[in-house]
């Protein structure tokens, strides 16, 4: 933002139009999802996201960048992504059939943790030697590559039920409905948006402990805050099998309840050997996050019947990114009325206790994933 020479408070507006596009048009997504072909939809997010994202350097090299374009910009690219997440998670089911579920969103999670620190180092690097609004252009050619990539899949998707009777407002009630109202769903649906909120609020004090109150430079946080990222990506490896060794409902509470003590070791962060404790905690941590990512994710789409896939993603992003917003709110009200550690202390708490919603509820027993066909009302098998 430097380009534009920017105020941390357009910097701020920036981040959260990043975001709001899921609040806003996340549940009629699903619904309009549903009425349509899923690799068209994501094709056409690709190709529109690559289009506001290349318009960057474009108006930059012609001396026409302004901040009231990025903010169309970021704002539109965020409505594509809440239409791509929504119709890929529901295409996933019929491109690799549901008992490939787990380990197709074991890599797929695991390619996403590597992205997410790998990502931002390549940004970086990319912004220091051709400039920022050139670097954003590099990335629309990536979108371009992900609908290349999309065009290849060869296997006939089945047209979509339109039913006469459809009506937007119905149907995201009914999306709504199934979610908050499914046995196995609406704890996963609990336990994401603690995870969320919990996970987010310590992010965002995490910069503010470091940097102001320890004195330690921003390269000791970006390791730290990497430690969550490789936390990740070995959760979503060893997901697979600890689903399969421990019941795939039984794995979402276990590793939970295991790994809560350590959990408390964040807010202890200090200089010296707690440095590394509480790097070490962070990393057990994400790892969970990590395992429930493809665990909850493969549970989701076993348990939902294809009618209904794209609503019930919908729901579950609306419900997961109000959850990070609160977060960030909180964090900064908390930091502001009660100090930065009182603030760490209350997400690391959240993260202890995100397994109660699957101990609390038939996931606590369940060692198979279900087949929505052979699901009783109750939940089991």
């Amino acid at each position: 933002m430097s380009t534009l020479d920017a105020s941390p408070g357009q910097v701020g507006l920036l981040g959260t139009l990043s975001t709001i596009a899921f609040l806003v048009v996340g549940l009629p997504a699903g619904a309009w999802v549903d009425r349509m072909r899923r690799r068209r939809v994501q094709v056409a997010a690709d190709l529109a996201r690559a289009v506001l994202l290349g318009s960057v350097p474009v108006a930059w090299w012609l001396d026409r960048l302004t901040l009231p374009q990025l903010y169309v910009v970021v704002l539109l690219t965020g409505v594509g992504t809440v239409f791509f997440d929504v119709a890929a998670q529901s295409f996933l089911p019929h491109v690799v059939g549901r008992p490939a579920l787990v380990a197709a969103n074991s890599r797929l999670a695991g390619v996403d943790a590597v992205n997410q620190v790998a990502g931002r180092s390549v940004g970086g690097v990319l912004v220091q030697a051709v400039t920022a609004p050139l670097a954003v252009g590099v990335n629309a050619l990536t979108y371009l590559w992900s609908a290349a990539c999309l065009l290849r899949i060869r296997r006939p998707e089945p047209p979509p039920v339109r039913r006469p009777d459809a009506h937007l407002g119905r149907e995201m009630a009914e999306g709504l409905r199934f979610v908050l109202r499914h046995p196995l769903l609406r704890p996963i649906a609990a336990a994401g948006a603690l995870t969320n909120f919990s996970v987010q609020l310590s992010v965002t004090m995490l910069p503010v402990l470091f940097v102001r109150e320890l004195g330690l430079s921003a390269g000791v946080l970006g390791l730290y805050l990497a430690t969550g990222g490789l936390g990740v990506f070995l959760g979503t490896a060893v997901a697979r099998r600890i689903g399969r060794d421990l019941g795939y409902g039984r794995a979402m509470w276990m590793v939970g309840m295991v790994s809560a003590p350590a959990k408390l070791l964040i807010p202890l962060l200090d200089r010296g050997p707690m440095l590394w404790v509480a790097a070490a905690a962070w990393l057990l941590s994400t790892l969970q996050v990590g395992i429930n990512n493809v665990l909850q994710v493969s549970l989701r789409q076993r348990a939902t019947p294809d009618a209904l896939l794209d609503r019930m993603n919908a729901t579950m992003r609306f419900l997961l990114t109000g959850a990070v917003a609160a977060g960030a709110a909180a964090a900064g009200l908390l930091g502001e009325l009660v100090g930065v550690r009182a603030a760490l202390w209350v997400g690391a708490v959240g993260l202890a206790l995100v397994w109660v919603p699957a101990y609390l509820s038939p996931l606590r027993t369940l060692r198979e994933l279900p087949d929505q066909a052979n699901l009783d009302p109750e939940g089991g098998r």
